[in-house]
């Protein structure tokens, strides 16, 4: 289950910047997942509640939101690109281009990014 590994790094991430600022609690913490990281959202918010246990971060709300994926072809298309029907497990880094229907190549919805940290900060 990667989901947990990744939730553990986002996890710290998100403490080490609480921890900075001193803050006293966390709120609210958004994520923006490209459709093809692979990342079951159930699970990351399992691992979240899991992880989030007896720290700042118990009780915050996690705000997963989805980005669309994007490809680019040398015929010259760049857009969305819309998971192959056998779905979204085979993704092997190849799609048909909706234009010519060469291979093209994913340049967008792979990313996993902290997008927002709503946090307490006492005296601020």
């Amino acid at each position: 289950m990667h989901e947990f590994s990744v939730m553990s790094q986002i996890v710290a991430s998100v403490m080490d910047e609480a921890n900075a600022r001193n803050a006293s609690k966390i709120d609210k913490v958004t994520i923006e997942l490209g459709e093809f990281t692979m990342l079951g959202h159930d699970q990351l918010r399992f691992a979240f509640e899991v992880l989030a246990k007896n720290t700042m971060l118990e009780g915050a709300v996690l705000d997963l939101q989805t980005t669309r994926g994007e490809i680019e072809c040398g015929c010259g298309f760049k857009g969305e690109a819309s998971p192959p029907e056998d779905g979204p497990h085979q993704l092997a880094a190849s799609f048909e281009c909706p234009k010519c229907g060469e291979l093209a190549k994913v340049t967008g919805g792979r990313d996993c990014v902290i997008r927002n940290i709503s946090m307490v900060v006492p005296g601020v």
